[in-house]
């Protein structure tokens, strides 16, 4: 049975509507530039332990719905929950961003022992946001696309330009094959997961989906993606995933063909006049406002608020940053975007940051 869209305006969207006025969320809204999430981080000592503890996860993922109102709420958890269930060991040093263990430039694959319990609290967690959020509000899941993690995997560690990994990816490409199709079987039944809890719509995080050539991108982008989405798409046809590719840019089009996926997001590279010209007609899209307009406020804010909206304004969009919400970004941008995306230019805020 399909869920109520014409209550839940971004799933809607999600599954082809357009509306006058598209509705938003932000990437990364449940966060640092929140003084109720620090506290609460604080008072867990870590983000692992704010991850993994149910309610505390819970209640940061509400935070930003119960403040501003966003149409989507999206899960608080991590894009390495995965590798973590793979068997590495996960750690979050100050400063220092994740690292996993061991890497597999040191081991093979098969020196890991899967730890599934481990994803145990993120579906605790999707159950009690689902019981908690407003009516129209809906719930969004996420997993990393399988390039993504890989990436993480084979290094431990976040890099400029990923330049161990896809040097595996050349030099041995059966084994870094059987790292990806392991991630896509994992990825696929977490998802699954999520969806069965409570999750409406899930997005697909390719962060470092722009660090490939065109060849790579179509093989570790493009064919693992679209075996995700195929596979959830039988389990579960009515639930729409919208793909990340960042920084796929010239490549976004073959993405948005032949991955399968319901919805595109867009980082803030890319032009959205382009975009529009190039997708699919009618596939709705994400984004994809600059993170940095959003700290600048004022007019730059709402200038470049009304470019996307006016580039988008005929086919299904859904409002977005083009990655992240910054953790230094005043809560007043979070309320003059609201209000700008909402009334629109003569409505707006006027450009008081």
């Amino acid at each position: 049975m399909d869920a109520p869209t014409d209550s839940k305006p971004l799933l809607g969207v999600l599954k082809g509507q357009k509306r006058a006025r598209p509705p938003m969320w932000f990437m990364r809204q449940a966060g640092r530039y929140l003084p109720e999430y620090r506290a609460l981080r604080a008072e867990k000592g870590g983000f692992l332990a704010l991850a993994t503890d149910p309610d505390a996860a819970a209640e940061v993922t509400i935070q930003p719905i119960r403040r501003f109102g966003f149409d989507g709420a999206i899960l608080f958890s991590d894009i390495l929950m995965v590798p973590w269930a793979m068997g590495q060991d996960l750690t979050f040093g100050p400063g220092e961003g994740p690292r996993l263990s061991p890497r597999l430039l040191d081991q093979n694959l098969g020196s890991l022992t899967n730890v599934l319990a481990r994803l145990d609290p993120v579906y605790a967690t999707v159950r009690r946001v689902a019981a908690a959020l407003p009516s129209d509000t809906t719930f969004l899941g996420f997993a990393g696309s399988p390039w993504t993690v890989a990436t993480y995997m084979v290094a431990g560690q976040g890099s400029r330009d990923q330049a161990e990994t896809r040097g595996l990816a050349y030099r041995d490409p059966a084994a870094f094959a059987e790292i990806i199709n392991a991630i896509v079987t994992l990825t696929v039944d977490y998802l699954s997961g999520q969806i069965e809890a409570g999750v409406e719509a899930v997005q697909l995080f390719d962060s470092w989906a722009g660090t490939l050539s065109p060849a790579q991108f179509e093989r570790w982008v493009i064919a693992p993606n679209a075996a995700i989405v195929a596979a959830l798409k039988a389990r579960h046809p009515d639930v729409p995933v919208i793909g990340f590719p960042k920084g796929a840019g010239g490549k976004l089009p073959a993405y948005a063909r032949e991955t399968g996926v319901d919805a595109v997001g867009l980082d803030e590279t890319v032009d959205p006049v382009w975009a529009d010209s190039v997708l699919p007609t009618g596939l709705p899209v994400q984004g994809n406002l600059d993170p940095l307009a959003l700290i600048a406020g004022g007019q730059a804010l709402d200038s470049a608020i009304d470019r996307i909206l006016a580039a988008f304004g005929e086919r299904p969009h859904v409002f977005n940053l083009g990655h992240g919400i910054d953790q230094h970004t005043p809560i007043a941008h979070v309320e003059q975007a609201i209000a700008r995306v909402r009334s629109g230019p003569a409505g707006g805020s006027g450009g008081q940051g």
